[in-house]
């Protein structure tokens, strides 16, 4: 079942509309059209009680306003480009510097600050699905070749939130998207996740410096406070964590589809969400910059730690690095990539 609405307006005109995809099990997850935002995401917990686990705004102003990327789609490169500079069949490229003294999330206007055009349907097994569409134009924030892209958000009878993104370009050009949620299983606005349980499936990260650089090596967790590799509370990793922040993890690879990713419980609620992803890195946000200077949803301030961010993507600097996997897309080819977020209680 999907319902739609008009979301607002913003200042440049156009209007803006938000998609209300259910289940028969009364699981709700609510996106907009500006940035294809998740903005709700309503599941039970052991009592079937339901909550919104997601950040986020009850209005689009405050989302058009700049915020630290709730629930957005994310690129054209997910996750900082080292010096925002790349070179691709011979011609080098200088992208915007907007997390000093890298280039973030695709730039100072990513994915997540466009208008996506929609169109919902229904999958093979019932499941309500919306899909987004974006055209980026050659030279939009930089980046080479006009990329038409799709994204298809789907709510499964499963409980599953299905994310599938495919591109084609006609020029060659870096390519790596993810979903930046911000997740609180307790509840947006029920405080910190110290409490969390988190199991991510790798056993190698890349470290970075103090100014969040990827350091292009791969180095293991074992021994570390980001080793995630069985099941640990937050609180107990975050004071080893560098600024408290998180990492980019490399997943164990498998032969073919879906890989384990992330696994985290909230043992008060009971909620889980287990991902499992087609891509071949994790980056793992702790929500540590969060800082009290927007209230969410519920009414109440998101402080550092309020929520964290569990983003399936291609390793950003990937374009300088080829050793560590491929992100140029070509004419010709077709990127894809799917990521579910499935969640139970117990």
């Amino acid at each position: 079942m999907i319902e739609q609405r008009p979301f607002g307006t913003l200042p440049t005109g156009e209007a803006i509309e938000e998609f209300t995809l259910k289940n028969a099990q009364g699981v709700i997850v609510r996106i907009i059209t500006f940035g294809g935002i998740i903005t709700q995401l309503h599941v039970p917990d052991r009592a079937g009680s339901f909550a919104d686990v997601v950040l986020g705004f009850n209005n689009l102003q405050e989302y058009a306003g700049g915020h630290p990327y709730f629930g957005c789609i994310t690129g054209r490169i997910a996750g900082r480009l080292t010096r925002g500079k790349f070179s691709l069949d011979g011609r080098d490229y200088s992208l915007a510097i907007n997390n000093e003294p890298n280039h973030l999330h695709g730039g100072n206007v990513g994915l997540d600050k466009r208008v996506w055009s929609a169109q919902t349907a229904a999958g093979p097994g019932g499941e309500s699905k919306l899909r987004l569409s974006y055209l980026s134009p050659d030279g939009e924030e930089g980046y080479p070749g006009n990329l038409a892209m799709t994204v298809v958000y789907a709510l499964t009878e499963a409980n599953e939130l299905v994310i599938e993104y495919e591109a084609t370009t006609d020029k060659a050009t870096p390519i790596s998207l993810t979903n930046h949620s911000y997740f609180n299983l307790a509840g947006e606005g029920s405080g910190r996740i110290d409490d969390h349980v988190l199991q991510i499936f790798s056993d190698v990260y890349a470290p970075a410096d103090e100014k969040l650089t990827l350091s292009d090596r791969r180095a293991p967790v074992a021994g570390q406070a980001n080793d995630f590799t069985r099941p640990k509370r937050v609180g107990e990793a975050l004071p080893g964590l560098w600024e408290h922040h998180g990492d980019n993890y490399f997943l164990r690879p498998v032969a073919t589809g879906l890989a384990p990713a992330a696994k985290v419980t909230d043992p008060a609620s009971g909620r889980t969400l287990f991902i499992t992803t087609t891509e071949p890195c994790l980056q793992f946000y702790t929500g540590a910059f969060l800082d009290s200077t927007r209230t969410g949803k519920a009414g109440k301030v998101y402080g550092p730690h309020a929520a964290l961010c569990l983003e399936c993507q291609r390793y950003p600097n990937a374009i300088n690095r080829p050793e560590f996997g491929n992100i140029v897309l070509r004419p010709g080819e077709t990127y894809r990539q799917k990521t579910i977020h499935a969640f139970s209680a117990s």
